[in-house]
């Protein structure tokens, strides 16, 4: 039995986290949960699973609930003895106070959260290593890299290739791009997800935060990690070895799969999910991304390369951005733009968490200040 807590309960992962976990009842137990502010759906989870130990982010949702809440109960959440397992899915870098608590108290980490790794890889994975902790990814693109590298050392690997949906605009040009609505963007061909993810889908920014994710998990320099558009999402990433074979993790796109995966590695136990069968999908294509339309690869790239706190500023940019644009402001073509500008401005050299978090908060600052002209 695998004692685990559930950073981010309410949302989606979260959700189809605790799906798995009424499948494999025998499995996992469920010993405390976390969410940001949905007091009530989180206390109906807390009752059905028998969980005591639940904690919200936002503090007066929490008071008015008589739930403990604010970012430090939910870090004494995620370091409690009783849980053997920490799955991380809270939607942006808050999620990195409680992932750096849980890996110090000796938890195993089920990474949902890029944000964790993009913000703060240099801080995450020398902490990994040096706590011995297994660190699986619930990501789909990074569980099929992980995957495909059991039975491998590091030495073998050459580059990793992302494949991407292509998200609504698969093969506009720029020029259509300057016309599209919030409503289009938010219209995922494949997958049904939240909206912050839906629409750095579309503008293809997810893939260039999960090359920066991969780029830490695996060990590799940014040069070596691809994106590929897979527009039928059946092959969920590739790696590719120095002597030019390729293997690829294959399966329908339900997050489910790589959900168990995470949560019960090394087994791999029978469960309900449909598998997937290569004569149902008879046609499967690649195409290369338009980076001149696309232009959230390049910026990914060149903040991975310039490292320190650039990763951070990318990511909390974009992240103001994209909420702002959900909640009226700003335009979907004007992502980019705005994600560079800020970029583009001097920033700190601070790289320890408390330098992490100034640049996040100085990131976000700058969009909002952008957005008010």
């Amino acid at each position: 039995m695998k004692r685990i807590v559930v950073l981010g309960s309410t949302g989606s992962i979260g959700r189809q986290t605790l799906d798995i976990v009424r499948q494999l009842p025998d499995q996992l137990q469920v010993v405390g949960l976390a969410a940001n502010r949905s007091a009530e759906e989180l206390q109906d989870q807390a009752r059905e699973f028998g969980v005591t130990d639940i904690a919200l982010m936002d503090e007066k949702t929490a008071q008015a609930a008589g739930i403990p809440g604010g970012m430090n109960a939910v870090v004494d959440l995620a370091t409690r003895h009783k849980a053997d397992l920490v799955v991380v899915a809270v939607a942006g870098v808050i999620g990195l106070q409680p992932t750096l608590a849980a890996i110090q108290a000796d938890k195993q980490i089920a990474l949902a959260s890029k944000e964790v790794l993009v913000a703060a890889g240099h801080l995450v994975m020398p902490l990994i290593n040096e706590r011995g902790i297994t660190m699986t990814p619930i990501d789909s693109e990074h569980s099929a890299i992980f995957q495909c590298l059991q039975g491998y050392e590091a030495k073998h690997l050459h580059s990793i290739i992302l494949t991407a949906s292509g998200g609504p605009f698969r093969g506009w040009t720029a020029e259509q791009i300057r016309d599209v609505t919030l409503e289009q963007a938010l219209n995922h061909p494949t997958w049904r997800m939240g909206g912050k993810i839906t629409i750095d889908s579309a503008s293809m920014m997810n893939k260039g935060l999960e090359m920066i994710e991969a780029h830490w998990l695996f060990g590799l320099p940014i040069s070596q990690v691809e994106v590929v558009v897979h527009p039928q999402s059946i092959v969920h990433s590739m790696v590719r070895f120095h002597d030019g074979s390729v293997l690829g993790q294959m399966g329908w796109p339900d997050m489910r799969l790589p959900i168990q995966y995470a949560l019960v590695y090394p087994e791999r136990l029978p469960n309900a999910l449909r598998p997937w069968n290569p004569a149902e999908t008879p046609q499967l294509t690649f195409e290369p991304v338009d980076e001149t339309v696309f232009r959230s690869l390049a910026l990914a790239r060149r903040a991975a390369d310039e490292g320190g706190l650039m990763p951070s500023i990318l990511n909390a940019a974009n992240e103001e951005a994209v909420n702002a644009l959900l909640a009226g402001t700003g335009s979907f073509a004007g992502l980019m733009d705005l994600v560079e500008s800020v970029m583009d401005q001097p920033s700190g050299t601070d790289t320890s968490l408390g330098g992490i978090l100034a640049a996040d908060a100085w990131a976000r600052e700058q969009v909002r200040d952008r957005l008010r002209v």
